[in-house]
């Protein structure tokens, strides 16, 4: 006499070992894209209470004329403007000895961001450190 088991195959199939894979892989590529590059250009944003880690040697100030609706800067507060062209080789001629190259830029409120992000790339290009500065409340 023969005696047949009958072993049906169960075709469902259990996705939450699935799940908790991709959600394991999704936290590990968050976090390691994160590390890769977390910031562009070394910003030190202070608080409004103004305490800063880091001291700024010199500033960049960007004063916008309303009437002409033309923008100047100026190197360390003096009142002779500084063509664009020159604030990279006056920054490199003035933190030139310094351990620790940072910058300071204060901008009108009505300079757009273009010229702000400007100061920022030549800071990346001269890897500065930048502190961006702002009033207190």
């Amino acid at each position: 006499m023969a005696l047949k088991h009958r072993t049906k195959v169960d075709p469902s199939f259990s996705m939450s070992s699935m799940t908790d894979i991709v959600f394991l892989l999704l936290i590990f590529f968050l976090v390691t894209s994160t590390l890769v590059n977390p910031n562009a250009l070394k910003l030190l944003l202070p608080k409004s209470t103004n305490q800063v880690a880091a001291k700024a040697t010199m500033s960049i100030s960007i004063k916008h004329h309303a009437k002409s609706n033309h923008f100047t800067f100026h190197v360390n507060g003096k009142e002779k403007p500084v063509a664009f062209d020159q604030v990279e080789a006056e920054l490199q001629r003035l933190l030139q000895d310094q351990e620790d190259p940072t910058f300071s830029i204060y901008a009108d409120k009505t300079v757009p961001v273009e010229h702000v992000v400007n100061l920022m790339n030549i800071a990346k290009r001269n890897k500065y450190k930048v502190i961006l500065a702002t009033a207190p409340e």
